[in-house]
């Protein structure tokens, strides 16, 4: 069984989920502040030891034409540290409209600031159930392949 964990990674927060090749079933971890980033990296590392992954899905927040912008950048710039910083197997994933799945999810419960708190969660498990669901470990690309690609 192949274990893996999700990254919404975002400029305040990075929500984090879990789930396995096996059944495909993911599910929200946690909530990491972003900063300071080391920090960041340390915690996912360690969630990651917790739960025995064998890779981390990066969310990969693609224009919807496809062009990266600076949160793309930012999320790609995130997955190469995590790469440098651990012998996992780290993957990116078109995560767009991730977001708006986990706003759906969380309609009606809670008051605003929770949902906020849960968002990045959610949406990190429905980014790695789209990765287990359409063969993510067999087809995404590692950060270090995209780095050369033109913008």
């Amino acid at each position: 069984m192949s274990h893996w964990l999700a990254i919404d990674y975002g400029t305040k927060r990075i929500g984090v989920a879990g789930g396995d090749t096996i059944d495909g079933i993911a599910g929200p971890i946690s909530v990491v502040p972003a900063k300071p980033r080391e920090a960041a990296i340390a915690s996912i590392r360690k969630l990651a030891e917790e739960y025995g992954a064998e890779g981390i899905v990066v969310g990969w927040p693609l224009n919807m034409d496809d062009s990266r912008g600076p949160q793309a950048d930012a999320a790609l710039r995130l997955a190469i540290d995590l790469a440098r910083s651990c012998r996992l197997d780290i993957r990116m994933w078109d995560e767009r409209l991730s977001s708006f799945q986990a706003d759906q999810a969380l309609a009606g419960k809670w008051t605003r600031k929770k949902r906020r708190a849960r968002q990045d969660a959610v949406a990190a498990a429905e980014i790695l159930r789209d990765f287990l669901a359409n063969d993510g470990p067999g087809l995404a690309h590692r950060p270090d392949e995209l780095c050369d690609q033109e913008r």
